[in-house]
């Protein structure tokens, strides 16, 4: 496979996101003996609706203790309904269904991971031969992830070639020793010169 983009693990089980032959698949990890996918999960948005190369970028588990039960939760990266927002859906849980995320500016979605207060948070980006690589991280409102609805956020930062990013599209989220939430960020160089691999860390601050 070519063209795996997403990517959530949970309870030994690794679930991938695929563009251009749109899927999203689930594999068991077991380093010594790993074999093919064991399932395929219903994305439940047509597929004639994915774009070839703007499929599942974000592929990620809700909070468990939210309404979403810890459920899978994919998103694409440029699949465009008719009012120009960006497809996404609930595929496992209590509440699952389609949704779009409103596209705000020229950014396309690259990652995301939802955060411990069940709002999600995407890693967005965007490039031009005029103004470079951008990047931002968006926090959506978690209760706007839902079935039918828009989803929408702040955007929590915002950076260009003036500083040290590069073609972003990893995220992670996690805590750290001292109870700091963390946020990483992990660039893809494509096997270009003209590209780095990068990867910065930011403590997200909730005051």
């Amino acid at each position: 496979e070519v063209d795996a983009e997403g990517l959530a693990l949970k309870d030994g089980i690794a679930t991938v996101g695929f563009e251009r032959n749109h899927r999203v698949a689930q594999f068991r990890i077991d380093p010594d003996d790993m074999k093919p996918q064991f399932r395929q999960l219903d994305f439940l948005i047509p597929a004639w609706e994915l774009r070839r190369n703007r499929g599942f970028e974000t592929v990620t588990h809700a909070n468990p203790d939210g309404q979403h039960q810890g459920g899978l939760v994919v998103v694409s990266e440029k699949s465009l309904d008719k009012s120009g927002n960006i497809y996404a859906a609930v595929v496992e849980g209590p509440h699952k269904g389609v949704f779009t995320v409103k596209r705000n500016g020229n950014f396309d979605i690259a990652d995301g991971a939802f955060l411990p207060d069940g709002d999600l948070l995407l890693l967005e980006r965007s490039f031009s031969m005029a103004g470079g690589v951008k990047m931002r991280l968006r926090r959506i409102y978690g209760e706007s992830v839902e079935k039918g609805a828009v989803a929408d956020g702040p955007v929590l930062m915002q950076a260009d070639m003036g500083y040290q990013i590069d073609n972003m599209e990893g995220l992670d989220v996690w805590t750290r020793d001292d109870g700091a939430l963390m946020v990483s960020l992990v660039s893809d160089d494509n096997h270009s010169m003209l590209q780095r691999n990068l990867y910065l860390e930011f403590v997200l601050h909730e005051d």
